[in-house]
């Protein structure tokens, strides 16, 4: 192995399809519990012990050694019972390398996805195709494993969105592009809808797109041509679409969300929406909510604003914003939204919730009678770490169905310590992590979404994700271990991923040795597979983080002698590389990433 390749180490395994080969690229992760007293090995017994054992086999062997060889002596020959002797196979030889490239993707499964990763760039998808959004050729009602979406091979994307009825995608130019039966009974193929306005990230509702441009402006698109055409609107309600002509032949009808009276130089910076709400945050961390969807109104204090009914509305467009002056000074960093909830966090770490809390997915017991909170609540997570000493701070959010995560940073107990010679007192050792990060779930269980390897159906609490939290690996370049952060949290309707921050590898050049290998992003995958979303190939739920194969099926690996062996998928992580065979193509800053949707999966290049 080489210095430059760490490796990983961990005391609660993830769970992997099979027993993995394993290659330079794959690592294993150690983990650090945040109980100083927690995994402390226990003492066995002293030399006495060990010696009575030892003397109490050897009296035993003399005593039944005999009787054993009489018995042995008389009974029936292997052949006689059909046995067969073992016989000893050897590993094949290796291919012959022709250069140092082939020699690389010979021994390295995570050099050759790397590669492709660059020379192939795409989008694949599987889970269900009851909207023919993996492929609209095809009857099939799921997709077992990863398959190319075709429309897009070759390019980069800004963003990606999938549902099982409808699929959105920025493109590298900033148009949106819509497919699926949502989207059209008649032709389900993709097709530009939206065009010269720059978006930079889309949000879907269950009948709506909502896009944000790089400007700050927010527009709400129908999931529906036939609602871009027609605009569909709420029943009581004027019509309030805007409509605006491409540069091309299409006409669209689409409505401006952005809301009014923002400050000089105050802009929207990002967007979240859940099934028929959305939230905007503005560059001075305020935070607005309005209606995402035409077909239902928001009733389950998901806004975050107390009192708000279809019948208290204010005058005006129904989905028109507010602010959520309930966090108005409290200068807002991230935003997250499922289903029914919404949560947001602050830049000193404190977490708000609001909105749908049926299954305790707002970090708190649910009240029989009012699961419904629609004041932003904050949610006690120093209480998660009592009596441990460790000061806790949220460092990102994250939602989706009725589950919400979030992750905190605490430095590592004084306990895990050496002592000085000098002082005799005990102080930090350099070569350990100087913190560590813990992923905390809340929410429905039932079909494994939470993630911490049980059923739940209701949480009365945050619950740590133990199998993600507290790992670290061995740097070798500054011979020390250092904390694997969470890179990436994509949270669907009923299953979920993570994408490590792990050590990568992307500089490998001519003047490397031939043994030196790309490796990329560790990404893990748990929920409901009820239509094999989770890209195991198999239908049964996971309850905890597990590995999937290469995306495109270990082709690439069974064509240089890996057949059989079982490789894991890793993402290529943000680099600038040449596109195309032999890198002869453009020069781009690209990265791979994971969008989990209402029942479908993707990975996409991404700019």
């Amino acid at each position: 192995m080489n210095a430059s390749q760490s490796t990983f180490r961990r005391a609660s395994q993830l769970r992997l399809p099979a027993r993995p080969h394993l290659g330079a690229s794959q690592r294993q992760w150690v983990r650090y519990a945040s109980n100083p007293a927690e995994g402390r090995p226990k003492r066995r017994g002293g030399k006495a012990v060990g010696f009575a054992a030892v003397f109490a086999v050897a009296a035993a062997g003399a005593y039944y050694y005999p009787k054993l060889r009489a018995q042995l002596s008389s009974a029936p020959d292997e052949a006689e019972l059909g046995y067969h002797k073992a016989e000893l196979e050897f590993e094949k030889a290796r291919k012959h390398a022709a250069s140092k490239e082939d020699n690389r993707e010979l021994i390295s499964s995570q050099h050759l996805q790397v590669k492709k990763s660059w020379e192939h760039p795409g989008v694949y998808a599987w889970g269900s195709n009851m909207g023919k959004v993996i492929d609209p050729k095809s009857n099939e009602k799921n997709v077992k494993l990863p398959r190319r979406i075709s429309y897009f091979d070759g390019q980069l994307l800004r963003d990606l969105k999938l549902t099982q009825n409808f699929g959105a995608a920025i493109t590298e130019k900033g148009d949106l592009v819509q497919w699926g039966l949502g989207f059209s009974k008649a032709d389900p193929t993709p097709v530009t809808t939206l065009k010269g306005k720059d978006l930079a990230k889309i949000e879907v509702s269950e009948d709506r797109i909502i896009a944000l441009s790089r400007s700050g402006s927010v527009y709400a698109i129908p999931a529906s041509r036939d609602d871009q055409e027609g605009g569909k609107k709420l029943e009581q309600q004027k019509s309030s679409w805007s409509l605006w002509s491409s540069s091309g032949s299409e006409a669209i009808s689409f409505q401006n969300l952005t809301p009014a009276g923002l400050g000089w130089g105050e802009r929207i910076t990002n967007i979240s929406s859940g099934l028929e709400h959305c939230l905007m945050l503005t560059s001075t961390g305020r935070v607005f909510s309005s209606a995402s969807s035409a077909s239902s109104f928001p009733t389950k204090g998901q806004m975050g604003i107390p009192g708000l009914t279809w019948e208290t509305r204010p005058k005006g467009r129904y989905d028109q914003p507010h602010e959520v002056i309930s966090l108005k000074g409290f200068d807002i960093k991230q935003i997250a939204t499922g289903e029914y909830h919404s949560i947001v966090l602050d830049k000193l770490g404190r977490i708000f919730t609001f909105g749908d809390n049926t299954f305790g997915q707002l970090g708190s017991v649910t009240e029989i009678g009012n699961p419904f909170i629609s004041t932003p609540t904050l949610l006690p997570i120093h209480k998660l770490y009592g009596g441990s000493g460790l000061t806790p701070k949220v460092s990102a959010i994250a939602a989706g169905g009725v589950n919400t995560f979030f992750i905190c940073e605490t430095g590592i107990p004084t306990t895990n310590s050496t002592n000085s010679s000098e002082t005799g007192t005990a102080v930090p050792s350099k070569r350990l992590p100087q913190s560590t990060f813990d992923l905390w779930a809340a929410g429905q269980g039932t079909c494994g979404s939470l993630g911490t390897g049980k059923w739940t159906h209701v949480s009365t609490g945050p619950t740590k994700v133990k199998a993600l939290s507290g790992l670290s690996e061995f740097d070798e370049t500054r011979n020390q271990l250092m904390p694997i952060k969470i890179k990436a949290l994509s949270i669907g309707a009923t299953h979920c991923s993570a994408v490590m921050d792990n050590v990568t590898q992307t500089s490998v050049s001519n003047r490397s040795s031939e043994n030196e290998t790309y490796w990329g992003s560790d990404v893990v995958f748990w929920g409901g597979n009820e239509h094999y979303q989770l890209g195991t190939g198999k239908r049964n739920n996971m309850n905890a983080p597990t590995y999937i194969g290469p995306l495109d099926g270990g082709e690439g690996d069974a064509a240089r002698g890996r057949q059989g062996e079982v490789h894991r998928l890793c993402l290529t992580p943000r680099q600038s590389a040449r596109l195309g065979e032999g890198g002869k193509g453009r020069k781009v800053t690209l990265e791979q990433k994971v969008e989990c949707g209402r029942l479908v999966t993707g990975v996409y290049s991404a700019v």
